[in-house]
């Protein structure tokens, strides 16, 4: 059996292991870096923007249930690794607002992806299409894995160092219906189809910590009835607008603050009956949000006219009377519907559940109807960490020799969210910085 000795395994190669594996050679390292799929990159590849909240005061309002030690590392590591993406050579844009709270940077992330790959090309070690079998320990230690690679031989890697960065469990319908909710398996992916639950896995394996199953995920709405063709749909088909426009489920009411955010919004409707609800908008929406860019620099997309001819369910009611017209078989009640409308038009700033970022009546016609369901990018759940990537183990101490980062990792977000490619490169880089200490050698 081949084996191979180095200072640094890293499983998973998407922005996390990526950007491990380059701060790892950076520190001089020896580097092996393990991917399942046929190239590196994994969902980082359909991103374009790192963002987070500008603050701790801003990220403990936004996201109070968050580990606060993992939640400030978030914030305080933002600057600079947002420098350590320019210092390979990687524009990023100037600062600017995301979500109403946040402050990110648009960036190539293929250009990112690229280097990192090459420079791992030419100082380290690259697997593809290979899996891993388990991880190797020693006295409690973590001192490398069994591979099985691409030709289907076996590899033994022994390592001072292992670092976990596989990008979740979202692809793994059985994982996801356990620790997100029982109907979540039935979401579609918006992510990478091989982030199914390595990490997780080998983590628990060796008694490592996880965090509060049923804490959330990240994700968007996304029309019913339309699948996604190619990774560019992720962006194209998610209702952004929601935050602007009013969701219904299918017993014809309202259940949350729209208002809060798409993402947020995602998640209650999963717990809502059938996991899907009816959006409406206005002319107004239409106009100022549908037609345009969700963040500054994006492409502008207009939703309905594509989830139309994506033959989704959507349709125009020129007034709140053809709501009369929805039909039957959706499911809805029309006139139901249109008299919700008005009553949340009436009531402005006193509506319960509250509109509280924009409580603008919508009562310019015609009304921009889409059915929506919640799609799944990756889960809060995940491998607990502290600041510096060290995995934990039950009883609260870091597993000798094991790290993770980027979406295996849990307790960071709890029904709340601020940024994934951000944890990505901040916890990435923390994980590469902490193995990079002297160690005894394996």
């Amino acid at each position: 059996m081949q084996e191979i000795h180095t200072d640094v395994l890293i499983i998973g190669a998407g922005m996390a292991g990526a950007t491990a594996a380059a701060r790892s050679l950076e520190h001089g390292n020896t580097v092996v870096v393990v991917e399942r799929a046929p190239t590196i990159g994994g969902s980082a590849l359909y991103a374009g923007y790192a963002w987070t909240a500008p603050n701790h005061a801003v990220m403990d309002e936004v996201n109070p249930n968050g580990d606060l030690a993992l939640r400030r590392e978030l914030v305080d590591g933002f600057p600079a690794a947002i420098a350590w993406v320019r210092s390979l050579g990687v524009e990023c844009g100037a600062a600017m607002t995301v979500l109403r709270y946040g402050i990110g940077h648009q960036f190539d992330t293929n250009q990112y992806v690229d280097e990192c790959r090459r420079r791992i090309s030419a100082q380290g070690r690259l697997f593809t299409e290979t899996n891993t079998l388990a991880l190797r320990t020693l006295d409690s230690a973590v001192v490398g894995a069994m591979l099985r690679l691409a030709d289907g031989s076996e590899c033994e890697i022994r390592a001072t160092a292992t670092i976990l960065a596989t990008g979740g469990f979202q692809a793994d319908p059985e994982l996801v219906a356990a620790k997100i909710h029982p109907a979540a398996g039935e979401m579609p992916l918006r992510s990478n189809p091989t982030s199914s639950g390595d990490g997780l896995r080998l983590a628990e394996s060796v008694g490592a910590a996880t965090s509060r199953p049923h804490s959330g995920f990240y994700g968007h709405l996304v029309p019913t009835e339309i699948t996604f063709r190619d990774p560019g749909d992720f962006v194209a088909l998610s209702l952004y607008y929601s935050e602007h426009a009013l969701l219904f489920d299918v017993n014809n009411r309202r259940f949350t603050d729209e208002t809060l955010g798409d993402h947020l919004t995602a998640m209650q409707l999963l717990q809502q009956p059938g996991a899907r609800g009816l959006l409406v908008a206005d002319d107004r929406v239409y106009r100022e949000w549908i037609r345009a860019s969700y963040v500054e620099g994006a492409v502008a997309i207009d939703k309905f006219d594509l989830t139309q001819r994506r033959a989704g369910r959507c349709g125009v009611a020129e007034t709140l009377d053809d709501f009369t017209y929805l039909p039957q078989e959706w499911g809805y009640d029309g006139p139901a519907i249109a008299e919700q409308i008005r009553r949340v038009n009436n009531a402005g700033a006193a509506v319960q559940p509250p509109r509280t970022h924009d409580s603008t009546p919508l009562d310019q016609g015609p009304y921009y109807v889409i059915e929506a369901r919640p799609a799944l990018t990756f889960p809060f759940h995940g491998i607990r960490i502290d600041a510096h990537g060290r995995v934990l183990a039950t009883n609260g101490r870091a597993i000798e020799g094991l790290f993770a980062a980027g979406s295996d990792i849990g307790g960071l977000y709890d029904h709340a969210y601020a940024g994934g490619i951000a944890p990505a490169l901040v916890f990435g880089l923390a994980a590469a910085d902490t193995a990079s200490l002297p160690r005894t050698s394996v």
